[in-house]
């Protein structure tokens, strides 16, 4: 169908409750329609529909869209714009109002949840700064291969374990913040390790290692020195720590000097080969995705996506 450029397509990721939910949209739509803005607004039922929602909006020739949600609603947009040609990919612009679990990639740009205001005024100024994607190159068990983008960070190994147990506690805790705090304090007692063998720069290492964090964003203050914008990713490799050294990385993570650890072995780099992984879950951008089946490889895409920053 025709459509004005102008007009936003916006997805809007719920979270909490059906109560909290409503009264979120209301107030957004209000603001939307105090600044005079042009837009279309669609749900998500769950997350597996994110992506099909996106592709929507690219077929019906939106130009901007915009994600009402955090880094795994994000993942999804970007997997979904980087399915489609890349001259049509140009012509469009990713936006976001943060309203995640942690809004890692939003909090990179200034956007917080909560200042909607600043949010839609980002967007309405419309500055575009061409961002890069990392890229996971994996094959399933049955050999055949797969790729993943992410837009903040990988992590193999204990993030991701914490991402699984948080994800089956939150149901018998009911609070997000409990149902972490309770997994962390669990995998830190348990002190989980993994054997792994990566190339990063063509070095080899071959060791045990407690996790592993790719970033081409922040990575939840793994990686803080990251940006999606220089050709490569980040990657801070922890090594095992007696449990006071442990929770000393966890404190040092909360206040921003993870790298400051003696735990921590910070890298740079173009590729990331993950030879092997013995049992470890991997996690993308916040969501869990399983184990490894066999070798992978992390690469960067230079300047893929059209995203809006604040001016």
């Amino acid at each position: 169908m025709a459509l004005e450029h102008t007009k936003w397509g916006i997805l809007f990721c719920p979270k909490g409750s059906s109560a909290n939910t409503r009264k979120y949209r209301s107030r957004l739509e209000d603001m939307l329609k105090t600044n005079n803005v042009e837009y279309d607004l669609v749900q998500s039922e769950s997350e597996s529909s994110v992506e099909r929602l996106v592709k929507m909006f690219i077929d019906n020739s939106y130009k901007t869209i915009v994600i009402v949600g955090g880094d795994s609603a994000l993942n999804d947009a970007v997997n979904c714009l980087m399915d489609c040609p890349s001259e049509l990919r140009d012509t469009i612009s990713l936006g976001v109002i943060p309203n995640g679990v942690l809004n890692d990639f939003s909090k990179f740009w200034g956007l917080k949840e909560g200042d909607v205001s600043f949010s839609i005024q980002t967007l309405l100024g419309h500055r575009v700064r061409k961002i890069d994607l990392g890229c996971m190159h994996y094959a399933d068990k049955e050999g055949e291969g797969h790729k993943r983008y992410f837009i903040n960070c990988i992590n193999i190994g204990l993030i991701a374990d914490m991402m699984n147990l948080r994800r089956q506690t939150r149901s018998l805790l009911g609070s997000r913040t409990l149902s972490f705090l309770v997994s962390a304090l669990l995998l830190i007692f348990h002190r989980m390790e993994y054997k792994m063998r990566l190339k990063i720069n063509g070095d080899l290492i071959d060791r045990k290692v407690m996790n592993v964090c790719i970033g081409s964003g922040p990575g939840y203050g793994q990686t803080p020195n990251a940006v999606p914008y220089n050709g490569m990713v980040d990657v801070s490799l922890v090594v095992p720590t007696e449990l006071l050294q442990l929770l000393e990385g966890f404190w040092l993570l909360f206040t921003g000097r993870f790298l400051n650890h003696r735990g921590v072995r910070p890298y740079r780099a173009r590729k990331v080969e993950v030879i092997k992984a013995s049992q470890a879950l991997v996690g993308v951008d916040g969501r869990l995705v399983g184990r490894l089946a066999g070798e992978c490889e992390i690469t960067v895409e230079q300047e893929v996506i059209n995203f809006i920053i604040p001016r």
